[in-house]
């Protein structure tokens, strides 16, 4: 990786934040625990009517002691982790921003774009974002009068200019899936600026904070599927939001009606995995810049996309606004003659040893997949070029194995080839 820059060097992945949320949150736990323990209840008790009555009147809550009368409103084990997460992703901003916890990351989704677009407004997204996603703007929205635009990624003219009176979200992912591509995100707040209501939202799963903070440039509400980098075992979902205290707030309030809150049990197994977020984050990094050239340079890969390597589209982006390029490689497997597209990566994917093939991604395992069979196969190889999945293109995310048995495994995988 190049030299790094004044901004990423004041933005380097903060392991202690990672461990302790805020070392301002060190408290004693019930029994002096160590770990947060597992508050698992559905319901909460109170002493007294006057208790209650204190309650009802908003003297009780707060923080990890306060209190709720329903696990619908709240829960003391997902407090904890939502006060983590604020603080991982907000950084020095942390006392402005609060993060709300889901039980998955599709969930975070939806409900925040059911809690924030009325009928009649309207949504755009870029085009290179999840494809469940893009389904929901494109088929559920519409049920509701909610109209949704879907706009090149990287392409900030065509952004400006569908924007309409009645827009009300810019969505992004960045990077992105499967192409990686990083969108400007100081670019994409400043257009939205140029407009009133527009709030901007980006899905940074495959950043995670440790790479990269999207509300320090500007953006109003962060989103990840907690299922990948943030549990980081691939035994646990999860999504979350996190953005102003006021915003954050009114989700919650309308999360106590749509009802989809977290399981305790999986907010705990969500903090185990955050406390060494920035341990494997840095490795997979590392990891993956060494795969990404290893592959660039191999005659039998015919384009790798990957934004540490200049060749990248957003390098440029990337290296302003990321200190680390992430733990996913995509790629695409050169077709001898005679042979098609998809046979030729799958005889790739079938060749490697070290990674599972499997979805998702951001797990201490590599896994490693075909988009053109994994998420896109009822499709028609015609109609994946057409919405851009090759069939011989290869997403590969790398986990915490050690970067020369990866490297060794890819090299005998390529030789068959």
């Amino acid at each position: 990786m190049e030299k790094l820059t004044d901004f990423q060097e004041a933005h380097l992945p903060n392991s202690t934040t990672a461990v302790h949320g805020h070392l301002s949150s060190r408290i004693p736990k019930p029994s002096h625990a160590l770990t947060t323990p597992i508050w698992q209840t559905a319901t909460y008790t109170f002493e007294n009517t006057a208790d209650l009555i204190a309650y009802q009147e908003g003297k009780l809550w707060g923080g990890t002691n306060g209190r709720v009368e329903y696990a619908r409103y709240g829960n003391p084990t997902v407090q904890a982790v939502e006060q983590r997460l604020a603080h991982l992703e907000a950084g020095n901003l942390a006392g402005q921003y609060d993060a709300l916890l889901f039980p998955t990351g599709m969930t975070a989704v939806t409900h925040i774009l059911l809690s924030m677009l009325p009928t009649g407004s309207h949504v755009i997204f870029t085009d290179d974002s999840y494809r469940k996603t893009r389904q929901f703007c494109h088929a559920f929205l519409k049920r509701l009068g909610i109209e949704s635009s879907e706009v090149p990624m990287g392409d900030y003219e065509a952004l400006a200019a569908a924007i309409r009176p009645n827009t009300r979200i810019i969505l992004t992912e960045s990077p992105t899936n499967p192409y990686l591509r990083v969108a400007d995100l100081e670019r994409v707040v400043a257009i939205a600026k140029q407009h009133k209501r527009i709030k901007t939202i980006v899905d940074a799963t495959f950043a995670t904070p440790v790479n990269q903070r999207p509300l320090t440039h500007g953006i109003d509400l962060v989103i990840h599927s907690g299922t990948k980098y943030f549990s980081g075992h691939n035994d646990v979902m999860a999504g979350v939001a996190v953005g102003q205290a006021g915003l954050i707030h009114a989700l919650r309030q309308s999360q106590g009606i749509l009802g989809g809150v977290i399981d305790p049990h999986a907010a705990y197994l969500l903090e185990r995995g955050l406390k060494t977020l920035a341990l494997r984050v840095q490795q997979q990094n590392r990891s993956a810049q060494q795969v990404a050239e290893f592959l660039e340079s191999h005659p039998a890969i015919e384009r790798v996309w990957y934004p540490g390597l200049p060749s990248h589209p957003d390098h440029d982006v990337a290296c302003r606004q990321m200190c680390g390029f992430g733990g996913v490689v995509s790629f695409e497997v050169a077709v001898p003659p005679g042979e098609t597209a998809l046979n030729a990566a799958a005889r790739l994917v079938d060749a490697v040893e070290i990674p599972y093939i499997a979805a998702s991604l951001g797990g201490v395992e590599s896994l490693i997949e075909q988009p053109a069979i994994m998420s896109y196969f009822e499709l028609s190889t015609e109609e994946r070029r057409t919405i851009g999945i090759k069939d011989n293109l290869v997403r590969f995310a790398i986990g915490i194995e050690d970067t020369a048995d990866i490297l060794a495994d890819l090299e005998q995988a390529l030789e068959g080839l």
